[in-house]
């Protein structure tokens, strides 16, 4: 039987190693942690990344980890709409958008992988720290906690292993540490009373000084309060301003920037008391890598944030390493495991997603405050008289297509695997 590698056990390694399972394909994946935890705070899942995770048997299971999102919105400076829309089923999608917890989705899909594939599928404390093409196979150093190394052989290996992937530095060692281009996130989760539909992605500000909020779980029948996710984000210039390397994880405390948001204060939402609420903040230095010229080396393959890290500005970076799994499992029905398969792999996604980085770097779809606030300082009563609402909803969607989940493009598209 064919075999597959898998470097990394996050959102992208665990939806492969599922994949592999549905269309019959043997896989082990190997994670460099020795144990899994549900680590992180919220992120959204695009109805197009939804329809996968259907597919592969978790609809109805979302809801565990959290909440259908039903409305997505811009607003200014002074607290006044810039644009917002509906989402998921409501916005007439096929398949909902959901807000969940990062590291619930992660321990979700995990826990699958262990009922279905068994507990031994998943190899903790096991780094693949290199690999060496040969012919007819390919060979992967795995690299233990204790500093000890063994080899395993497989068929392909793919490279899921993140953002500071080392199988990518192996394909590009000169490429470098990630690129900052001067945002910084701090993140956090806090109660707090849902505003606008109950279940809104909100974005007030500007492009380099804004604030971000949406609900990850349903509020409480007692208190009426929610598990809010929020993001507070600020733009600095990089020549004057360093900051440690890029970790999803770091805590650091909310006097390092919530003076930035003190008078962030409408009768619908307190932006300071959100961030008070807090239990903990993690901050992450927003970087990016530039596009790639290719995903493969032989038969390695490059997929999730190890090919295509990109801001997280359009809730598309984990939706897309979903896609990916999938697409690489149909070319793996239809071409068998091996090079032709990734080949068929890059050449569907390759030059879309590189472009989507770029969009994405640009300031994906909120890139639209930046002409808002150079019309009016993003301060208006009413966005209409500032730009009209058509060329917003142009701007929208073309990014939409670009990000693959254009409401009939995708309710029109056959199943990505189709299974007899």
């Amino acid at each position: 039987m064919s075999r597959v590698l898998v470097a990394g056990g996050g959102i992208a390694g665990l939806s492969l190693a599922l994949t592999c399972h549905q269309i019959g394909v043997d896989v082990e994946v190997y994670e460099a942690v020795d144990e899994l935890r549900p680590l992180g705070v919220g992120i959204n899942l695009q109805p197009n990344a939804v329809r996968e995770l259907y597919d592969l048997g978790f609809e109805g299971r979302l809801d565990e980890i959290g909440i259908p999102a039903t409305e997505w919105a811009l607003v200014g400076r002074n607290g006044n709409d810039v644009w917002s829309e509906p989402r998921g089923r409501l916005a007439g999608y096929n398949w909902p958008q959901y807000a969940v917890h990062r590291g619930e989705l992660q321990m979700l899909l995990y826990d699958a992988v262990v009922e279905r594939l068994g507990p031994g599928c998943v190899r903790t404390g096991h780094r693949v720290s290199d690999f060496r093409n040969e012919g007819s196979g390919i060979c992967a150093t795995l690299q233990r906690r204790d500093g000890s190394t063994l080899e395993t052989e497989g068929d392909v290996l793919i490279a899921a292993d993140g953002l500071h992937s080392a199988i990518r530095a192996q394909m590009y060692p000169e490429e470098g540490e990630p690129i900052w281009g001067g945002p910084v996130m701090w993140r956090g989760t806090s109660n707090g009373v849902p505003i606008r539909s109950g279940s809104a992605f909100v974005l007030v500000g500007s492009l380099e000084h804004r604030f971000i909020c949406y609900p990850i779980s349903a509020p409480d029948p007692d208190t009426g309060l929610a598990t809010i996710n929020w993001i507070a984000e600020l733009t600095y210039d990089t020549t004057s301003q360093d900051f440690e390397q890029s970790d999803w994880n770091r805590e650091v405390h909310i006097d390092k920037f919530v003076g930035s948001f003190e008078d962030w204060n409408w009768d619908w939402m307190d932006v300071p008391s959100l961030i008070r609420g807090a239990e903990r903040v993690l901050e992450y230095p927003m970087v990016d890598r530039d596009p790639l010229p290719t995903w493969l080396d032989g038969r390695v393959a490059l997929i999730g944030d190890a090919a295509h890290v990109m801001y997280p500005v359009g809730s598309n970076g984990a939706s897309q390493a979903i896609v990916d799994t999938r697409v690489l499992g149909a070319e793996f029905v239809n071409h068998g495991v091996g090079p032709e398969a990734l080949q068929a792999y890059e050449d569907r996604l390759l030059d879309d997603v590189n472009q989507l980085i770029l969009r994405n770097r640009g300031a994906g779809p909120v890139g639209i405050l930046g002409k808002v606030d150079d019309l009016c300082g993003g301060v208006f009563d009413d966005i209409e008289d500032v730009i009209p609402r058509a060329e917003v909803e142009q701007y929208m969607a073309r990014y939409k297509a670009a990000a693959g989940f254009a409401i009939e493009t995708l309710n029109a598209a056959p199943p990505t695997i189709e299974l007899n």
